[in-house]
Formats: structure tokens, sequence, C-alpha cells
């Protein structure tokens, strides 16, 4: 028997497909999306849009926000899916502790590839010059619980999610 999963992360660095993954599968199961960078405050996107990398000081409020969304959503009866970063383990071991039961799907990729990616979107505050302190910050989650790892290099969003969707599904609590 799996353990079950309440709520799901999306993670990685800029660029590794977080919100188009966590969206997709949202519309498959149903889940309630959190954008993680809509709940970021404007000093913190302010900083980021100058390439200035956040500081664990820095996101600790965010952290605080997100785990009262995640929280939320869980107690109206819906399962939550939240695009973050945490690139962190120490900001993982947050987000597990205001919601037993959370999983994560990290979307590893290479920084050549994120790169790339970031400095191909439009309209968002990350420059792609930010993509060596993403990568210099992330503390992997390989091994760690209720934690599922994709190759985000290779796939495309459908399959990603398809992926992280069937993972779900097992864990999932009936």
């Amino acid at each position: 028997m799996f353990p079950s999963i309440h709520a799901l992360v999306i993670m990685g660095v800029a660029g590794c497909g977080k919100s188009s993954v966590g969206q997709t599968l949202c519309r498959l199961n149903g889940a309630t999306p959190i954008e993680g960078d809509a709940f970021h405050p404007p000093e913190n996107i302010r900083k980021m849009s100058a390439g200035i990398p956040l500081t664990d000081e820095d996101r600790s409020g965010w952290l605080g926000i997100l785990s009262d969304e995640l929280r939320h959503v869980v107690a109206a009866g819906r399962l939550p899916v939240l695009a973050c970063s945490a690139l962190k383990r120490s900001y993982r071991e947050r987000l597990r502790k205001a919601v037993p039961g959370l999983g994560f799907v990290y979307l590893e990729l290479t920084p050549s590839v994120a790169a790339r990616r970031v400095a191909e979107r439009p309209d968002h505050f990350m420059p792609a010059s930010m993509i060596d302190s993403q990568f210099a910050a992330l503390e992997a989650p390989h091994g760690e619980p209720l934690t599922l790892v994709l190759d985000a290099s290779c796939q495309d969003v459908p399959q990603l999610a398809a992926a992280a969707d069937e993972w779900w599904r097992r864990h999932r609590p009936n």
C-alpha cells in the first residue's frame, strides 16, 4: 500500500515547466491550481526582476503564505497542486510540516535547457541571468519521501503531467 498524498507541489528551477505541468495536471484530475509566483510580495518580484537572488529570509514569508494557502485548499476538501520552486530541503520540510501527506514532483533539467527556456519566456519577471543562482541554491530532492523525479529536459508538458497524474493516483486517498 502506498502512503496517501493529499496535496502536491510541482517543483524545480525556473524554466522547468512547473506552472504548465501543474495546470495540465489540474485539468486531468480536477485538482485546484496554486501558482506560487502569484504569492510573492512586491519586494521579492522587484529583486528578482533586477537579477538579485532571493535569500532564505526573502522566501520565509512567501513560504508561510504558500503553507496557509495549501492548508486552506485541503481544509475545503479539494486537492491542491502548487507550482513552487521549493529549491531547498528546508523549504520543502516547511511545506511538509504545514500539510501532512504532501507530495513533490521534481521537474529536473539541465542549466542550459533552463537558461534557454527562461530566455524565451515573454512577460516573466525572472531574467535568464538568475538561472545560475537557482542551480546554486538547488538541493535536489532525490531520495526524499513522496517525491517523483521526472526528466523535464526531454519530455513535453502533456507527458510530464500524465506521469505525475499516474503516480499521484496511486497515492491519493480513496
